[in-house]
């Protein structure tokens, strides 16, 4: 982590990642995409999602989260921070001349060989069937359908551990403390997603958080009656209710969001704490 001094009230307890790892190139541009910002509208306009609006330009890198290129090894020529995600990506150059996005593991270096097969070796960056990777094994960008790509553990130091195989599938803990089956047929790349530090970053000032896109947030005991459930009373009113609620009345503390028929109830071994 890189701690600024405290040079002004926005500078003081700053932080950043260190960016010594990447490379200072600039991206591919065959590898951009600019993506028209919806700033938290539906498509008739509407608000969907609250707070979200302005930010810095960005552009958007073609991740290729599947790695469906089987047999055919690829060189990482650069490691690059990459503004739409917390994790950093790679830039690997196939032997067949191709050049591909990929998620960046945390010990990913440049000039670095990784290969995507059935049992590949066991060496980090690889992507292999969960079977054959060993039990105790840290993976992240897991799939949960065969052939969609990856799902699981792919933010920034995420990673799943795998625990067990059983007849079919492969259980693995998740950071979140679940323990779920997936099919042991389906690819994982070995090791933690890069930039483990992300979560210490200290934001430091309100305009930072203006570049990245996130607008102010109004406290619900500041509004009106009308406005919130919190809202109204002379001075520092107590809340007025028992449970916490949303701006439109529903609970949000301790009640439980997750389907009871869905699908993957039956893939979940043990719950998130």
């Amino acid at each position: 982590m890189k701690n600024y001094n405290p040079t002004s009230p926005g500078r003081r307890q700053m932080s950043v990642v260190h960016m010594d790892a990447l490379t200072k190139e600039e991206p591919m541009k065959k590898l951009l995409v600019k993506l028209s910002k919806r700033s938290g509208r539906n498509s008739q306009g509407r608000i969907t999602m609250r707070h979200q609006g302005g930010g810095a330009k960005k552009l958007y890198r073609l991740v290729d989260f599947g790695q469906d290129k089987l047999n055919v090894p690829a060189r990482i020529m650069s490691i690059e921070y990459d503004p739409y995600r917390t994790a950093f990506i790679a830039l690997a150059l196939y032997r067949d001349g191709e050049w591909r996005y990929i998620l960046a593991s945390k010990n990913l270096r440049v000039g670095d060989e990784i290969i995507t097969a059935e049992s590949a070796p066991l060496t980090e960056g690889n992507r292999l069937h969960l079977k054959n990777i060993p039990v105790g094994y840290l993976v992240h960008n897991v799939e949960l359908k065969k052939g969609k790509g990856g799902q699981l553990a792919r933010s920034a130091g995420s990673y799943a551990e795998i625990l067990a195989h059983d007849v079919g599938h492969t259980h693995l803990k998740l950071s979140s403390g679940e323990v779920r089956k997936v099919q042991w047929g389906n690819y994982a790349s070995i090791g933690q997603a890069a930039n483990p530090d992300h979560n210490l970053t200290v934001i430091g000032k309100a305009g930072r958080t203006r570049w990245m896109g996130i607008r102010p947030t109004v406290r619900g005991s500041a509004m009106n009656p009308r406005d919130h459930p919190y809202g109204g009373g002379e001075g520092r009113a107590l809340r007025g209710t028992r449970r916490p609620k949303t701006k439109w009345g529903k609970i949000t503390g301790g009640r439980k969001t997750r389907k009871k028929k869905k699908w993957s109830n039956k893939m979940i071994i043990k719950r998130r704490k």
